[in-house]
């Protein structure tokens, strides 16, 4: 019977295969951890159908959401179909579709945290939240707003094997211009350190974790992706065009972009409360 064994070797071969299909360095990273934690949890054992089932009940045991075995069983099915382990594959969790969203920022939160950036003296910050609010881009994407992309109103991304435009607001143009001016950014990417580079998703999301207290804001709302859940929620009221939204976000499947207009628990409350079924 063929012994299959989980190596450093072999995670770090998949891997490469990974950035060699341009997957966003974040997803790759993720996926590495996960596969580590897999690989402790073996002990060396083969790898086998019965221990992968073992380990997504061991998942579930420790209280993680479906959604989040989920992903960790899908870095694991990856690895195992590049390896030609398909038949050690397990199956992922059945999960009902959710009508709305635990964590949803809205408006008011959003500008709450703005305001209290600015108060507090932090203006790059400030102006990033708005520009990836504004635009509904990723965090990984905000390399791309550069001194040209605010002289143009346009920002070209090139990501994930994919190009595709984003148009910016005048009014944040004029903001991201002017913030260039001052940091004496004459070219190239507006958001960096004090030492030139770019900014990191860690720290971006640090930076808003920390606006949280002062600004009244419950931080398992504030990170980066939100405000681009934000972002599409706004949109769709204003436009009413789901394609199109789609095709702002950069999503390849409406089904995905309908995702991100699942109402917050409160607005799912008041739409129950609404049919008066309750005499």
């Amino acid at each position: 019977m063929r012994v299959r064994r989980l190596t450093a070797g072999r995670i770090t071969a998949y891997t490469k295969s990974l950035y060699s299909e341009e997957r966003a360095p974040a997803t790759v990273e993720k996926y590495r951890r996960d596969i580590a934690a897999f690989a402790g949890w073996l002990a060396e054992r083969p790898v086998t159908k019965e221990l992968a089932a073992q380990w997504k009940n061991h998942l579930l045991a420790e209280g993680l959401s479906p959604a989040t075995v989920n992903a960790k069983l899908s870095a694991v099915n990856g690895l195992l179909g590049f390896l030609g382990w398909g038949e050690c594959r397990v199956k992922f969790l059945r999960i009902q579709r959710q009508l709305f969203r635990e964590k949803a920022l809205n408006r008011r939160e959003y500008e709450r945290l703005v305001e209290t950036a600015r108060r507090l003296g932090r203006g790059r910050l400030a102006l990033l939240m708005e520009a990836i609010c504004s635009t509904g881009i990723r965090v990984s994407e905000v390399r791309y707003l550069t001194v040209e992309a605010a002289r143009t109103g346009q920002a070209v991304i090139r990501l994930k094997g994919k190009i595709r435009t984003i148009l910016l607001s005048r009014k944040l143009c004029v903001k991201l211009l002017k913030y260039a001016q001052k940091t004496k950014t004459a070219s190239g990417e507006i958001f960096l350190t004090k030492n030139g580079n770019s900014l990191s998703r860690k720290q971006i999301w640090q930076e808003m974790k920390s606006l949280c207290a002062r600004a009244g804001v419950e931080p398992s709302k504030v990170f980066p992706h939100n405000l681009r859940h934000l972002f599409a929620t706004i949109f769709y009221q204003v436009s009413r065009d789901l394609v199109k939204l789609a095709d702002t976000l950069g999503h390849s499947s409406v089904e995905t972009t309908r995702l991100y207009l699942l109402a917050s628990v409160s607005e799912h409350v008041k739409y129950l409360e609404r049919l008066r079924l309750v005499q």
